[in-house]
């Protein structure tokens, strides 16, 4: 069974509840009749009941499985501006702005508000809208999970070598977001994969922290960054098994990880990669991709305290459906 069909046999254990803010992009009412007649989730909609049904008609599918709410008039408002207003204090948001901001067309923030009060389980945008204005409604109103700052990517990479990470599967992060990490910032990003690794690929993650150096075999800053990340995310998650810092062949080949890193756990059989920086994983993940024929689920948004998800805004109606039971798996926890 292929990794998505997995995904969605798992959203549908525990149904939880989905919200697409983007009902004035046509794939995401067409993709929302999907989900909910699919059973991969709960869905809400946000936008004009009256419209969206004249609009879900001319594209041949109906929203009856479907709850449409309507940011304008929709009874949750003022507590949402009250709690909008409370979280942006410091920045001197007013209640007039809160209401501009949540009643704003492209629904965001309400469905980020949605998100954080618990009225829906995840968000999932991004068609309509760029992955800056997706993840600041997201970060302003959910913030990041207890312990985290840093928000990240990880992409699940399904590859045609199963004797690689877990039957051919293996997580890559972070090859989306975050441009040159601190080595604060990557310690985070190795916890949160290791929690989506386990969250998807349903065991414990084997995290290399990957260097152009194995052990010592080079001295550079950039190495002593990846060691001192090593040693936070130790810190952060005393159970994780994880090891750096090590070249790429080291983590993933036996051979080559025994002879380079004698006694780790990790060298030669990861199945969770963790990059140094967005160059390295973004050239790492695409090369991949074309170069192996991987298939590149993702990127999947992490270090949330609840999930939010970005789409490609050339998406298709498959592909949202696809990211929403990602979102459900993630909401399940």
């Amino acid at each position: 069974m292929h990794l998505v069909d997995q995904i969605k046999v798992k959203a549908r254990t525990a149904l939880q509840t989905i919200v697409l803010p983007e009902s004035y992009d046509e794939r995401m009412i067409e993709a929302s009749a999907r989900i909910a007649a699919d059973k991969l989730a709960h869905v809400i909609i946000l936008g004009n009941a009256e419209q969206l049904n004249v609009k879900a008609s001319g594209l041949g599918v109906s929203l009856a499985e479907v709850t449409v709410v309507d940011p304008k008039t929709s009874d949750l408002l003022a507590g949402y501006a009250d709690e909008l207003v409370a979280i942006r204090k410091k920045k001197g948001l007013s209640r007039a702005e809160a209401i501009a901001l949540l009643t704003a067309k492209d629904n965001l923030y309400f469905a980020a508000m949605m998100v954080r009060k618990g009225d829906a389980g995840g968000a999932v945008a991004g068609a309509d809208n760029t992955t800056g204005d997706v993840l600041r409604a997201a970060f302003q109103v959910i913030g990041t999970a207890p312990g985290m700052k840093t928000v990240s990517s990880v992409f699940l990479m399904v590859t045609k070598t199963p004797e690689f990470g877990e039957n051919g599967v293996l997580c890559f992060a972070d090859c989306a977001v975050n441009p040159n990490p601190d080595a604060q910032a990557l310690a985070e990003i190795a916890v949160s994969t290791a929690a989506s690794c386990k969250s998807f690929l349903g065991v414990d993650a084997r995290v290399a922290m990957l260097s152009f150096s194995t052990k010592g075999s080079a001295s550079h800053d950039d190495c002593d960054k990846v060691l001192k990340a090593l040693s936070i995310a130790r810190e952060l998650a005393p159970e994780l098994s994880i090891d750096g810092e090590l070249q790429a062949d080291a983590a993933l080949i036996p051979k080559v990880g025994d002879k380079k890193a004698p006694g780790s756990t990790v060298a030669g059989k990861a199945n969770t990669i963790i990059f140094p920086d967005l160059d390295a994983g973004n050239i790492g993940y695409k090369l991949v991709e074309r170069l192996a024929g991987a298939e590149a689920v993702g990127p999947i948004i992490q270090g949330l305290a609840k999930p939010v998800n970005d789409l490609s805004r050339g998406c298709s109606v498959e592909d949202i459906v696809n990211v929403s039971a990602i979102t459900a798996v993630q909401a399940q926890g």
